[in-house]
C-alpha cells in the first residue's frame, strides 16, 4: 500500500467476556492487521505510520474497550478526525447479558479487567457496560453473543466481514463427524473413507494445515482422486448458485476427529477456488478454531 492509500478501518469494541478475543483471532485469519488495546488517542497517529509503510497492511482491525486509557466519551470524535486521513472506520460491537458473562468468567477463573479497583465482579461487569455506552451508540453493527458458542460467535464475524454478499461468496468448511454436522452446510463431502494421517504418530499432533500432513496426504492415490472428483464437481455447479437470490454458500468436509482430512480439503478447494477467480473465500475450521 502506498502512502495515498488508506487501508479498510474496523475498530471492534465491546464488554468483557463478550468474545472480542474470538473476534479478532477471526478477523486475523482474514487477513486483518490486528491490534489489541490500543488507547484511542493513538488511533490517527497509528493510521499515519501504517500510510507511509513499505509494506502497510491493506485492512486494520483495532480492539478499543474499557481497558484503554482513554476517555471512551472521546472515541466518536477521535474516530470522525481520521476522516481527514479519508479513512471511514466501521465499529463492531460485542455484547452479552449479565448473567452470561458471569458464567464465562466463572468457567475460565479469569480476572475481570475493571477487577484491580476494587469491584466485584457484578459491579465490574455493570462499570463495563456502563463505560461503553457512547462506543455502543454508535456501533455500525452489534452482535449479542448471549446464545452464541465461538463457533457461531466465528461464523457471526465471517458473514459480515469475510463474506461481502456482493455476488456469490464461498465458505469452506472442516469438522468432526462425532460432533455433528454443520447444519447451514449447503454441500457436505466426507472424507472418513481417506486414508488417516491420524495412525502416524508423527502426525498425529499436527493438521491439515501443516505441510507434513499435506505432503502425505497429496502422496495418498485415494485422496488425489478424491479432491480431483470433488473440484470437478465443484466448478461445475458452485457457479449455478449465482443466479439464485443468495449472498454466499458453505461447502463443509468431514471426517473422524476434524483435524486432518477433512482440514486439508477445505483448505485445498479453497485455494483452488481463489486460483479460480472467486474474489470472497473464507475458510472455517469448526474442531480447530
Amino acid at each position: 500500500m502506498n502512502a495515498r492509500e488508506v487501508p479498510t478501518m474496523l475498530v471492534v469494541s465491546g464488554m468483557s467476556g463478550s468474545g472480542k478475543s474470538g473476534a479478532l483471532h477471526t478477523l486475523e485469519d482474514l487477513g486483518y492487521y490486528c491490534v489489541d488495546n490500543l488507547p484511542a488517542e493513538l488511533l490517527p497517529e497509528f493510521v499515519r505510520l501504517l500510510q507511509n509503510g513499505e509494506s502497510a497492511p491493506s485492512k486494520i482491525a483495532v480492539v478499543i474497550d474499557a481497558r484503554s486509557l482513554s476517555d471512551l466519551a472521546e472515541v466518536p470524535i477521535v474516530l470522525s478526525r481520521l476522516g481527514a486521513l479519508g479513512a471511514n472506520p466501521r465499529l463492531l460491537y460485542l455484547e452479552a447479558r449479565d448473567e452470561v458473562i458471569l458464567r464465562r468468567y466463572a468457567d475460565t477463573r479469569r480476572r475481570h479487567p475493571l477487577s484491580h479497583l476494587g469491584l466485584v465482579l457484578a459491579d465490574a461487569i455493570s462499570l463495563d457496560r456502563q463505560a461503553l455506552k457512547p462506543l455502543r451508540q454508535i456501533a455500525d453493527i452489534r452482535i449479542d453473543t448471549s446464545e452464541l458458542n465461538v463457533h457461531q460467535m466465528r461464523r457471526r464475524v465471517l458473514e459480515e466481514f469475510g463474506l461481502s454478499g456482493t455476488g456469490l461468496s464461498l465458505l469452506f468448511q472442516s469438522f468432526a463427524y462425532r460432533h455433528g454436522v454443520p447444519p447451514d452446510a449447503d454441500f457436505v463431502f466426507d472424507a472418513r473413507v481417506l486414508p488417516n494421517p491420524h495412525w502416524d504418530a508423527r502426525l498425529r499432533p499436527l493438521s491439515g494445515r501443516d505441510p507434513e500432513v499435506r505432503e502425505y496426504l497429496d502422496a495418498e492415490p485415494d485422496v488425489v482422486a478424491y479432491a480431483g472428483q470433488v473440484q470437478a464437481f465443484l466448478d461445475s455447479w458452485l457457479s449455478k448458485l449465482r443466479s439464485e437470490t443468495r449472498s454466499y454458500a458453505t461447502v463443509a468436509f468431514g471426517c473422524s476427529g476434524g483435524r486432518h482430512r477433512s482440514v486439508y480439503l477445505a483448505e485445498r478447494l479453497a485455494r483452488h477456488c481463489r486460483d479460480s477467480g472467486w474474489a470472497e473465500v473464507a475458510v472455517h475450521h469448526r474442531e480447530l478454531d
